[in-house]
């Protein structure tokens, strides 16, 4: 073999590995790009999309301009700690999927399995929200998903959402046979946003249809609001 073609095959091997690493390190940096997903400087519907939902659970109180600045750094990093989440101000994989907000691309295996024991709870309080609360606003439908979870902080009831739903004689749907109903997506959301922290019962512990309730005791609870047919009390 001439000097020559040895020079040439060495050329063609460097620009060989060269283009392999190139392509490589893009990859790489691409797939941490979606990893990452929205973060600080970033800009675009999903920006606006986390702005809206930490700005109605009371997180975030700037415009909703779809630019990722510093107070939506800072909103994210509340959300994050509150929820249980890695505190770094990215709105990753894990951050979006505990949103509900959902990116085909930065789905991964492990997120996945993640976010198992958190369907489970979603699944039961959305059948409890749907043969609770179907047909009240919105706002009530949240607010009835949020009283079951501020029971599971209460020390007086059971600590986990299975064990509030299905404690004896505390909800009717139970007994009905009504929280074996397919909820509707309504309800689906409703369940999420409270899960996600939006509380619109004002930390109730209690509700009741003031128009069916035979109970005396339950009129004696301090009440903190009003939401369509349901009152809301501690």
């Amino acid at each position: 073999m001439s000097i020559k073609v040895k020079r040439n095959l060495k050329a063609i091997i460097t620009i060989f590995i060269v283009v392999t690493m190139f392509i490589s390190y893009n990859v790489f940096f691409r797939n941490n790009e979606l990893q990452a997903l929205s973060k600080y400087g970033s800009r675009g519907e999903e920006v606006r999309t986390i702005q809206t939902k930490l700005k109605r659970w009371g997180y975030y109180n700037g415009n909703v301009d779809g630019i990722y600045g510093s107070a939506t750094l800072a909103a994210v990093k509340k959300f994050q700690q509150k929820n249980g989440l890695t505190v770094d101000g990215i709105a990753g994989t894990k951050t979006l999927q505990a949103m509900g907000i959902y990116n085909s691309s930065g789905n991964n295996s492990s997120s996945n399995s993640s976010s198992s024991t958190n369907s489970n709870d979603l699944n039961l309080l959305s059948r409890l929200v749907y043969g609770e609360a179907r047909g009240e606003p919105y706002t009530g439908q949240v607010a009835v998903a949020a009283v079951v979870l501020n029971r599971v902080k209460n020390s007086s009831f059971p600590n986990t959402v299975a064990g509030v739903i299905y404690q004896k004689g505390a909800f009717d749907v139970v007994s009905d046979g009504q929280i074996n109903l397919t909820p509707n997506d309504t309800a689906k959301k409703a369940a999420q946003d409270a899960l996600n922290g939006w509380d619109p019962s004002n930390g109730a512990i209690y509700y009741f249809n003031p128009s069916t309730a035979t109970n005396k005791w339950i009129w004696s609870r301090p009440m903190t609001v009003t939401i369509g047919k349901h009152r809301f009390c501690k």
